[in-house]
């Protein structure tokens, strides 16, 4: 099973909507990097359940994805702010800029 970043994004938005074990599982495995047999001795579990829990996660986080969309709109935010920062920098700076840009770095924190 190769490790997908994707998936470890999808877990900090929606990994509270996850099973306990789930949400094991998959932050062991993805946040953690924790191979499969040191998730299932931590869990007291086989592989086998751990590789289920970790399928079922990923169904569960790929759908949430889907209908909430969470994940993408921050990207989109992100990616805007970063442009926004892109132009401020571009301009003759003065008091107006840098308190653009403190404004921009504001909403990156709260975000």
């Amino acid at each position: 099973m190769a490790k997908d970043l994707r998936m470890g994004i999808l877990l900090d938005f929606y990994g509270g909507l996850l099973t306990d074990k789930q949400r094991l599982a998959m932050d062991g495995y993805y946040n953690e990097d924790l191979s499969l047999a040191e998730i299932a001795e931590e869990m007291d579990i086989s592989r086998q359940g751990v590789m289920a829990f970790l399928r079922q996660g990923e169904k569960h986080l790929l759908a949430f994805e889907e209908k909430l969309g969470l994940a993408e709109r921050f990207a989109e935010i992100n990616a805007g702010l970063d442009r926004m920062r892109g132009i401020i920098k571009a301009m003759p700076q003065d008091e107006r800029c840098e308190e653009l840009l403190f404004l921009i770095e504001t909403v990156s924190g709260i975000i």
